[in-house]
């Protein structure tokens, strides 16, 4: 990997045209770790969108709270706030991650990691109402930016999967003529 690709991050790599192109050439190996690269990948994206959902969660629940529409405190709600969403029918709706991706980065230059480092949970209590709607507003367009990208990452690793299912499907019918 040369120094300029060392330097741009591994999403924009994975996302890039270039990252598809003549995979009938690619080894194997390569095909294998391109694919966990883009489930990597996938799975951060996961848990960072989930961060995001319950942060929107909260402040919706603290407005809905300041119409009168709640009665209940925010900290009475937090737990059923917190837990809804994570299942869906009986079972977890988040995929197992053997290890949690790390939290981003709060020096970092990314969308992301300024929305996560964002102290609007920490001010709740005094911040107007269209503060805090503008807050759920950015955490909005965050998600759906994420969603993008998390759409795109399962599109790739489709077409890696489908390429390595190809060559296992090639070997089998090889086989068989032997």
């Amino acid at each position: 990997m040369d120094d300029v690709s060392e330097r741009r991050r591994r999403i924009d790599i994975v996302l890039e045209p270039e990252y598809l192109e003549d995979l009938p050439t690619v080894d194997l190996e390569e095909l294998r770790e391109r694919r966990a690269t883009a489930s990597e990948l996938e799975a951060q994206i996961s848990y960072y969108r989930r961060l995001l959902h319950g942060r929107m969660d909260l402040l919706a629940f603290e407005l809905k709270r300041r119409r009168g529409e709640e009665q209940r405190t925010l900290m009475e709600a937090l737990p059923e706030i917190l837990s809804s969403g994570l299942m869906l029918g009986d079972s977890p709706n988040l995929k197992h991650l053997d290890v949690m991706p790390p939290l981003p980065s709060t020096t970092g230059r990314r969308l992301i990691d300024k929305i996560m480092d964002d102290t609007v949970l920490t001010q709740l209590p005094d911040l107007a109402d269209d503060e805090v709607e503008e807050a759920l507003q950015r955490l909005s367009e965050v998600e759906s930016s994420l969603s993008s990208q998390r759409r795109q990452l399962h599109s790739v690793i489709d077409t890696i999967q489908a390429e390595i299912v190809s060559r296992y499907r090639s070997l089998e019918g090889e086989a068989a003529e032997a």
